[in-house]
């Protein structure tokens, strides 16, 4: 029976894609190079963001280090996140369903604490997770399955005692390296036929991840 729900963040918890997909236009328009949202999706939707940036100066020859490309990336971040990043449909009702049923609740996640915190608490969710995993904490990212078994750690549970929610191919493939049962809810990029394989449901929101655990308890 499950007992504890790990939660990835971008994408899945907060709709941080529209944003990020922003940011690489606006980086890319002084240089007269248009991208494309199927562009994004294909290439950097669900990657960290030093790949992702290291992928931008090459792909499109921009005169910066990684390290300065981040320090753009990171500034325009802040003040767009500063205007409020919307809740992905039905993660509030999820939340309270699980503290109510005393499930262990956690983040699992690549992005930094205070960038996490800070869109969690825009919309007073913070007080719902038990535990935190976040960069730095990990020396593996995903698709290694470091970070979902050090949330299970934290949550004192076995993996297989644990859900994790994902919206991406390589969040997947790191629950299930983990052996923890995983439930995907697409954002942008729909996945593919080998990623689907390893999940135990593809949900179109978080609210019907209600209904599933439910069932399971039933």
């Amino acid at each position: 029976m499950i007992k504890a729900v790990i939660f990835d963040l971008d994408g899945l918890l907060v709709d941080t894609e529209p944003i990020c997909y922003q940011i690489l236009r606006d980086i890319l328009a002084p240089f007269g190079c248009p991208i494309t949202l199927e562009e994004y999706v294909q290439g950097y939707s669900g990657k960290p963001e030093d790949a992702n940036v290291a992928h931008l100066i090459e792909a499109y020859n921009l005169p910066w280090t990684v390290e300065e490309g981040l320090d753009r990336v990171f500034s325009m971040e802040r003040e767009l996140h500063a205007r409020g990043v919307v809740l992905k449909p039905g993660a509030g009702e999820l939340l309270d369903y699980l503290e109510r049923g005393g499930y262990g609740i956690a983040v699992a996640s690549s992005s930094t604490r205070d960038r996490a915190l800070n869109l969690l608490d825009q919309h007073g969710v913070t007080k719902y997770f038990r535990q935190f995993v976040f960069a730095g904490e990990v020396e593996r990212g995903k698709p290694a399955p470091d970070v979902f078994l050090k949330a299970c750690e934290k949550l004192g549970q076995a993996p297989e005692r644990c859900l994790v929610l994902e919206d991406s191919g390589a969040g997947v493939q790191a629950a299930h390296a983990a052996g923890t049962p995983v439930i995907c809810v697409p954002d942008l990029k729909p996945p593919e036929p080998a990623i689907l394989a390893l999940t135990a449901a593809v949900l179109p929101s978080l609210d019907q991840v209600i209904p599933y655990l439910s069932h399971q308890k039933g």
